[in-house]
C-alpha cells in the first residue's frame, strides 16, 4: 500500500518529512482541487517548482540510505526528465523511482520512457466508480479534456 501526496499543497514537504520513518511508498501529484490560496499554490510554475523540489528531496533522502520510494504521478514529461536528470547525478537508477501515469493518456510518452528503461505505471480506475472518477478528473482541470481528446484522435 502506498500514499499519495500532493505537490501543490504548501504542507506536503512536512508531511513527507513525518513519513520518512515509516518507510513510505509515494504517489507524487501536482493536485488539482480548489483549494484556498493559504494552504495550496496557485500558479502552474509554484506547483512545478515545488514538485520538483519535493522530488529531489525524496530521491536525496532514498539516496542517503532511507527507505523510501517514490512514484512520479505526472505526464509532465520535462518535469520528469529534470527528476530523472537529479536521480543519475546522485547515482540513483532509472529504477529507483516509478513514473505513473493514467491508462490512454500519453501512452507514446509512456512506451519511450520504458524503453529509456525507466519502471512505468499505468494507472486504470476500476470498480463501480470507475465512470465518476474519470469524469472528476476531466472535470476538475478542463484542460484534461483536451489533452485526452488528443489521445484518441489522430491529428
Amino acid at each position: 500500500m502506498g500514499l499519495c501526496l500532493q505537490a501543490y499543497l504548501k504542507r506536503t514537504y512536512n508531511d513527507f518529512e513525518r513519513l520518512v520513518p515509516l518507510g513510505p511508498r509515494i504517489r507524487l501529484v501536482k493536485g488539482a482541487y480548489a483549494e484556498p490560496e493559504e494552504i495550496a499554490w496557485q500558479q502552474r510554475k509554484q506547483v512545478d517548482a515545488n514538485y520538483l523540489a519535493l522530488c529531489v528531496s525524496m530521491l536525496d533522502t532514498k539516496r542517503s540510505g532511507a527507505d523510501v520510494f517514490v512514484g512520479l504521478g505526472t505526464h509532465d514529461v520535462e518535469l520528469i526528465q529534470q527528476v530523472a536528470d537529479h536521480a543519475d547525478k546522485i547515482g540513483l537508477a532509472k529504477t529507483d523511482f516509478d513514473v505513473e501515469m493514467l491508462y490512454g493518456i500519453r501512452a507514446d510518452q509512456q512506451r519511450k520512457l520504458a524503453k529509456a528503461g525507466y519502471k512505468v505505471r499505468v494507472l486504470i480506475a476500476y470498480g463501480e466508480a470507475w465512470y465518476p472518477w474519470y469524469m472528476r478528473r476531466l472535470a476538475e482541470r478542463p484542460a484534461n479534456v483536451v489533452f485526452a481528446m488528443r489521445q484518441i484522435l489522430p491529428f
